[in-house]
């Protein structure tokens, strides 16, 4: 094969690559590939239509991001999600999305905020797993707006990569408990906030409103565990013990 022909073959399977990827991803943070379970590379090649090389791609990458976990000869392993990585999220969005919120005062586009909240209130007829999947995009937007608007890109992807670790605990819980989770009074109230150039009761909302998520977010967990006769690996204590 000629180098410009090898040149021309490399961005498909680059493009293949990244498609798994994504594909891959997205099922873990949806809980569909369930945290702690094993997968093979066959049994990924086949699920998601993959070559050898795309999958191992995918699979790379999802280990950087400490999505999977590599086994020696028994495939990747789907991270468990562990009471310590739960707290650590929730402490981390607790401290840094007030701090977001304040500096976001008199930047952020209150119209577009507007948006982003009706569309976490869309009712699709869909399976319920579609809906929580729209309803964590569109809440995720919601607050990386206000963070992008604070001016600081440290703060804009440490909080993105927090959302999406937290994706996974969302739809472990509701999906399980088959409701969607209702944040649309602390939405709002942030966005009156904005509109007021209030940075105190901005801030005091946003921590108000990761403390609530914290909570109901647990006790759905909690229930799908119990409901599964399963439990949440400890790597801390529990809040509370």
């Amino acid at each position: 094969m000629s180098n410009a022909t090898a040149s021309a073959a490399a961005p498909d399977t680059d493009s293949l690559a990244n498609v798994a990827y994504a594909a891959i991803r997205r099922d873990i943070l949806s809980c569909r590939l369930l945290p702690g379970v094993t997968v093979t590379e066959p049994e990924l090649m086949d699920r998601y239509a993959l070559g050898k090389s795309g999958c191992r791609i995918a699979l790379a990458r999802l280990e950087h991001e400490g999505l999977v976990r590599s086994r020696p000869r028994k495939g990747h392993r789907v991270a468990p999600i562990v009471v310590k990585d739960v707290e650590e999220v929730f402490a981390l969005r607790a401290q840094l999305e007030p701090m977001a919120a304040r500096l976001a005062v008199g930047r952020v586009d209150t119209a577009l905020l507007r948006q982003l909240e009706a569309a976490c209130r869309v009712e699709l007829a869909a399976p319920l797993h579609e809906r929580i999947d729209v309803f964590m995009d569109a809440n995720k937007r919601f607050h990386l707006a206000i963070a992008e608007a604070a001016g600081n890109g440290r703060l804009l992807r440490t909080l993105s990569s927090l959302m999406d670790e937290m994706s996974r605990l969302v739809a472990l819980g509701f999906n399980v408990q088959r409701v969607k989770p209702e944040i649309k009074h602390d939405h709002n109230a942030m966005i009156q906030a904005f509109d007021e150039g209030d940075e105190k009761r901005a801030e005091t909302i946003a921590r108000r409103h990761i403390e609530t998520f914290r909570d109901q977010t647990m006790e759905k967990v909690y229930a799908s565990l119990s409901q599964a006769g399963a439990y949440l690996p400890i790597g801390t204590l529990e809040r509370g013990q």
